[in-house]
């Protein structure tokens, strides 16, 4: 077990930022969609996209498991979805790279 620390820190910000569960994250990941939006790696895949497979495996570990690692993670997560959500587009935003990109990162803003 780890010192949850740092988790402790970002875990309600985290809960809040991120809306979707480990198989909804997982689905979306697999999607067209989700694979052309974001900015690429050297390796062709978004960061974005990195991101939602590391959310993945946070969303399914215990809490007291979770790393500082980890919880550098979630704070990245929660500053990236704050940010993202400042640059709503005026039109369309079910069907804009804009929300595709949250999805990624584990929010969809369409949700409750």
């Amino acid at each position: 077990m780890s010192d949850t620390t740092g988790v402790d820190e970002v875990w309600d910000e985290w809960k809040e930022a991120v809306n979707m569960t480990a198989t909804q994250v997982e689905k979306w990941l697999d999607t067209q969609e989700s694979k052309e939006v974001g900015q690429k790696d050297d390796g062709g895949e978004s960061v974005g996209h990195a991101s939602g497979r590391r959310i993945i495996k946070i969303l399914s570990t215990k809490k007291a498991d979770l790393t500082d690692s980890d919880a550098a993670h979630m704070r990245k997560v929660v500053g990236y979805v704050h940010r993202h959500l400042a640059q709503k587009p005026s039109s369309d935003v079910e069907h804009s790279k804009w929300r595709y990109s949250l999805m990624n990162w584990g929010h969809d803003p369409l949700k409750d």
